[in-house]
């Protein structure tokens, strides 16, 4: 065995790959492989690497470049959805220390079969407050602009003793709040169990102070779902991607909602958790997308009161019907759209937290730096106030006073 094994694992991307990062990292100290942050020296620099958009790719290339000036003998390893585009990039850099690995179990085996390893070593997570667990991953859908259902394949859900049993773990770890995550965490079916089933056994059979979804689908809004909020644990938080306001360009992105159908389930939500936040993403400059068409989706985001919006320029993934279409939008225009919509996005999220001045809220403090604690509402309010002892992983009462940075600032005699 090697005499040392020190691992940085960098992750790029979605909440599901954060979970799958989480996973990998407890196999990693299971295999007698130490963790160490990314900036310290290391043995092996591990890559979890994104390619949903051309800005996620470039942010995977700078960092395989980072890693490697930083640590010129490191094996460098690729995993995930950039591997294969990366691999050259990757050998020139690396050649025969560089590690490819499309599916994220191969690592393990390949860096034990170099040497490294040795005996079990107890994973240490540091903050626990939030873990990510992985429901499902996969999509049929094929929305014309997506390259995921050609990276991750079809649906594939976990069997959900085994999601309850991880969740159990994470529990039992100390941490407060689970997110629930996957490709299409909507479509999650092991046998004859859907999400809402799935969610209804959580709650059921573990102690999780807090359970939290990641996205949403319009169709996937059921009354029946949404009765499950009563059960406060529940964060009244839904992300429901919206991609665009305006009908055509919805036709043209293959998704399977109308704005009629979107809006229905807006105030569905809303109906059954007035506090709720609602973000969502929105593409724009999607290919023949006209100023007309862009006004909808402004004119739409802006009535809507989003709790946050995530705003993407439109980005062509080699495969995807939408990188042949005619009428590719002009950057320029991209870029005018972009800054406009972020804008209306900053102003929305400025907005909804406003709502809740004068507000006691709970919060979960996950972190203190420089005498300030931060924490979420179960709503996705970020809240700071003067750092205390002992506070940091605790959930608490709050008052929200002001808005303060990217947040609201919380009245510590409140706490």
């Amino acid at each position: 065995m090697r005499a040392s094994n020190r691992v940085a694992l960098e992750t790029l991307g979605c909440k599901l790959n954060q979970a799958e990062a989480e996973s990998l990292a407890r196999e990693l100290g299971a295999a007698g492989l130490h963790l160490v942050a990314s900036d310290e020296p290391c043995d092996v620099f591990v890559i979890n690497s994104c390619a949903v958009t051309a800005t996620a790719e470039a942010k995977a290339r700078h960092l395989l470049r980072l890693a490697y000036h930083r640590n010129p003998q490191a094996i460098l390893a690729v995993l995930g959805c950039y591997s294969e585009s990366v691999a050259g990039l990757l050998h020139s850099l690396a050649g025969a220390q560089g590690l490819l690995c499309r599916d994220k179990t191969e690592l393990v085996p390949r860096l034990q079969a170099l040497g490294y390893g040795g005996a079990n070593l107890q994973y240490n997570p540091g903050r626990r407050t939030r873990a990510f667990v992985k429901a499902q991953e996969g999509c049929r859908n094929f929305c014309a602009y997506c390259i995921v259902p050609l990276l991750r394949g079809r649906e594939k859900s976990r069997p959900h003793d085994e999601i309850v049993s991880e969740i159990d773990d994470r529990v039992r770890e100390g941490y407060r709040e689970v997110v629930l995550t996957g490709t299409e965490i909507g479509a999650y079916r092991y046998r004859r169990l859907g999400l809402e089933g799935l969610l209804r056994r959580i709650l059921e059979k573990t102690e999780v102070a807090r359970l939290r979804l990641s996205s949403l689908q319009p169709p996937e809004v059921t009354s029946t779902l949404l009765g499950l909020w009563q059960d406060e644990r529940l964060c009244p938080h839904f992300h429901l991607s919206l991609q665009s306001g305006s009908d055509g360009v919805l036709r043209r992105m293959g998704r399977r909602y109308d704005v009629a159908g979107y809006l229905a389930a807006v105030a569905g939500i809303r109906e059954a958790l007035p506090e709720v936040a609602i973000t969502t993403d929105i593409i724009v400059g999607f290919p023949g997308e006209t100023a007309a068409e862009f006004e909808e989706s402004y004119q739409l985001c802006a009535s809507l009161g989003f709790a946050r919006i995530h705003v993407f320029p439109f980005s062509p993934r080699p495969g995807t019907t939408a990188a042949a279409m005619p009428d590719q939008v002009a950057e320029n225009i991209k870029k005018e759209r972009s800054q406009s919509m972020l804008a209306l996005a900053g102003e929305s999220a400025r907005t909804f937290r406003t709502r809740f001045l004068g507000r006691t809220l709970t919060v979960l403090w996950e972190a203190e730096a420089e005498g300030i604690l931060s924490g979420y509402t179960g709503n996705y309010i970020r809240v700071y106030t003067e750092a205390e002892a002992g506070l940091v992983n605790t959930i608490t009462a709050a008052t929200l006073v002001k808005l303060y940075r990217d947040g609201v600032w919380g009245a510590k005699e409140a706490l």
